[in-house]
């Protein structure tokens, strides 16, 4: 008799962030493996379920430009959403995920798409600040650097868009969703720019 492995949800979804497979492709493919997280990848790719991984970087200008107003009137949102075809865009599986993800600015308020948009002078900014915060504890420098670096890695999760935990859903980042659609559609999407107004504040995003 094989011996049961068991896994926790967090090892699910590392598999699932890093090939963008369904959550219970992931489970099966870790299930299947022993826990063997390459064995798991190796496992989906000769299953064919890798669909999202070979679409990521194919040309995408079809699309769409969502709209979302919240809170009577007070908070609005544009998110301009990318795919390859026309076709797609007017499929209601993607127009479910742009007013998601429309929404979710509304609500989750990020200031950056990804990490590649947040500027280098807020970074280190931020990187003092927390630098400072460590060595007032009193903690040797090898701790501090690491408490900054899971800082940072924090402050990332919390500003970037692509790395925000999806609102309705938190066991899964809007990066995560993004890839899930990608490979439930078959085409490749990306989500290019956004701006969120809120009523009264003149530093829209």
């Amino acid at each position: 008799m094989s011996a049961v492995v068991e896994l926790s949800a967090s090892e699910v979804r590392a598999l699932r962030e890093k090939t963008g497979a369904g959550m219970m492709d992931c489970k099966k493919a870790l299930l299947e493996t022993g826990g063997d997280v390459e064995k798991a990848v190796e496992h989906l790719r000769k299953k064919g379920i890798l669909a999202a991984e070979k679409k990521i970087g194919r040309e995408a200008k079809q699309g769409a430009v969502t709209s979302y107003i919240h809170a009577g009137g007070k908070i609005g949102v544009l998110v301009e959403i990318n795919c390859e075809t026309d076709f797609v865009a007017r499929n209601e599986t993607f127009q479910t995920f742009s007013r998601d993800v429309a929404m979710h600015i509304a609500a989750a308020n990020p200031r950056y798409l990804d990490r590649a948009a947040v500027p280098e002078d807020v970074i280190a900014k931020e990187r003092e600040i927390f630098a400072d915060q460590a060595k007032q504890s009193g903690k040797p420098e090898a701790v501090i650097a690491k408490i900054t670096d899971g800082k940072i890695e924090k402050f990332y999760g919390e500003v970037c868009l692509l790395e925000q935990s999806f609102i309705k859903n938190p066991d899964i980042t809007i990066g995560a969703y993004l890839k899930d659609m990608i490979s439930k559609l078959g085409e490749n999407m990306m989500i290019s720019r956004f701006t969120r107004f809120e009523l009264g504040r003149a530093d829209a995003k």
